[in-house]
């Protein structure tokens, strides 16, 4: 892959046209599940294999840690997705957030989409672990 391939293009692509459809629909305003929900609901009609809130725990030595870690979606089995409704989302603490699950899952690609300004907010994070 040279640096100008995208990790998992066309499936981010698909993700993040579903997201501005469902943006352009509802619009800003709702809390995070509403957009959940909407998303779901897009992702079984378009027979996108997906997870919600699936979950992941982190292994030390031979023990598995306590702290549970709960993506709102997995999707195609290799892109962590984070929903956020908020109108002023910190770029620091979602990109952390997403990291951890990407560390966790020992998945390398996390999209981090926000529903809260007048415009979809994406954010591609790479973890190459």
């Amino acid at each position: 892959m040279n640096h100008c391939d995208l990790l998992y293009k066309q499936e981010c692509y698909k993700i993040i046209g579903l997201c501005m459809k469902i943006h352009n629909i509802l619009g800003r305003g709702f809390n995070e599940l509403v957009y959940q929900d909407a998303l779901e609901m897009e992702l079984i009609k378009d027979k996108i294999p997906f997870v919600r809130e699936k979950t992941f725990t982190v292994q030390y030595e031979d023990e598995t840690l306590k702290r549970i870690f709960r993506v709102d979606f997995l999707v195609f089995d290799c892109i962590i997705l984070e929903l956020k409704a908020l109108p002023f989302l910190s770029f620091v603490e979602g990109f952390r957030q997403t990291l951890n699950y990407l560390k966790a899952s020992g998945i390398q690609l996390g999209l981090l989409i926000n529903f809260g300004h007048d415009k979809l907010n994406f954010k591609r994070i790479i973890c190459s672990h």
